[in-house]
């Protein structure tokens, strides 16, 4: 699928075909149930964004909200992406360790998880990665990587 020129997430999901929708709504589902206070879920860059609200925090790089997860679905896999992960070594080696010793095979870029399925992805580990990250202590880790 070419990015999404989707305004809402409903009208997103709509667009993906039967199996992608159920893989991407279950997906989504664990993200909102995990997903810590203050982040808001927003159609952003052609994805399902969960960020941080420019009300809450206005002073980002690209005058956008800042970007904690998103998930989309590609061409040929869908691809969830944990910039919590990307942006904390000890964090992303957890993660690493964790996802492998579910059995399942990880591919995984600097920030996005691809799968072609929902069987490929150990979806309690993504429950738990994105509960791990409160908004101040996101905001504190972006604003030490912009000092770099």
């Amino acid at each position: 699928m070419a990015k999404s020129k989707a305004k809402t997430v409903d009208e997103y999901l709509l667009e993906l075909p039967e199996d992608r929708r159920a893989a991407i709504a279950a997906v989504r589902q664990v993200i909102l149930t995990n997903l810590p206070e203050g982040y808001h879920e927003m159609m952003q860059f052609g994805m399902i964004g969960y960020v941080v609200p420019l009300e809450h925090y206005p002073v980002t790089y690209n005058g956008q909200p800042l970007m904690f997860a998103a998930l989309t679905s590609q061409k040929n896999y869908m691809s969830l992406y944990l910039m919590n992960i990307y942006s904390d070594e000890a964090v992303e080696k957890w993660f690493v360790e964790r996802y492998k010793a579910s059995g399942k095979r990880l591919d995984m870029g600097k920030a996005c998880v691809r799968f072609k399925s929902l069987q490929d992805l150990p979806i309690d580990l993504v429950g738990e990665a994105i509960a791990l990250t409160p908004v101040a202590h996101f905001i504190e880790r972006y604003e030490a990587s912009r000092k770099r």
